[in-house]
């Protein structure tokens, strides 16, 4: 029962300063630089990162900030719930997250998505989606942002394992930057397909900036999958299959 008060109590507060950041925020966020827009947009995502550890009972262990690159880069990470997609925004910011276009239809979230310069794609076009990320992706690189991506493509279950994209790899080997590899355990404490939250540990690793310097995006998304998996059993509760 706690654990429902909590959640409910953590989505009143989610929906409220999503409302109030939308009243705020959006309608001066399009006359902004782009950089102004996103340290403007991005206090929600702070605020929800810290308000899902006050309200929901959550403690963070975050691992390897030290690692984060100066200059853009490609951040590569498992996807499990909608915990990460927020904290990834304020871990290195300012970047531009690869998803799905039917997120820009959803108001105010949407609106301001939008306004952020994501990569959105068409899942019904696979072929179009990944010229779209190869050539905007790089073109988001070489202008100064970092690109957020995720190779499992969609959401994943704590103890389910997918088949890895290498498009993210592509971009960075393209483009001349590092990838950034991050592994968590967030859909543990933030479930996916529930609404009630769980209290207890999130663990965020960071891992070392991989070199894509003469290297090909089939090895640099085997290191990633492989870094990211050997993490993942290692801070997992739930157990990884092999």
């Amino acid at each position: 029962m706690i654990n429902i008060l909590r959640s409910a109590v953590f989505y009143l507060g989610y929906f409220t300063v999503m409302l109030l950041c939308g009243v705020l925020f959006l309608p001066i966020s399009p006359f902004l630089p782009l950089s102004a827009r996103y340290r403007l947009l991005n206090l929600y995502n702070y605020f929800i990162v810290v308000w899902f550890r006050w309200a929901c009972g959550v403690r963070y262990e975050i691992e390897g900030r030290e690692n984060l690159p100066s200059g853009p880069c490609v951040i590569q990470a498992n996807h499990q719930c909608e915990w990460e997609t927020v904290f990834l925004q304020v871990m290195k910011p300012p970047v531009c997250t690869v998803l799905k276009k039917e997120l820009l239809k959803i108001p105010i979230f949407g609106w301001a998505l939008r306004l952020l310069h994501p990569i959105a794609l068409d899942r019904s076009k696979p072929a179009r989606a990944m010229k779209q990320v190869l050539t905007q992706g790089e073109a988001r690189l070489r202008s100064g942002l970092s690109v957020l991506i995720f190779p499992e493509g969609t959401r994943v279950d704590p103890g389910v394992r997918k088949r890895y994209n290498k498009s993210g790899s592509v971009i960075a080997c393209r483009a001349g930057v590092p990838v950034l590899p991050v592994a968590h355990n967030a859909g543990e404490r933030w479930p996916g397909r529930d609404w009630v939250k769980r209290p207890g540990v999130l663990r965020v690793r960071i891992g070392a900036p991989i070199d894509t310097t003469d290297k090909t995006p089939d090895g640099v998304m085997q290191e990633v999958e492989a870094w990211v998996e050997g993490q993942l059993k290692e801070i997992s509760e739930v157990p990884r299959p092999e």
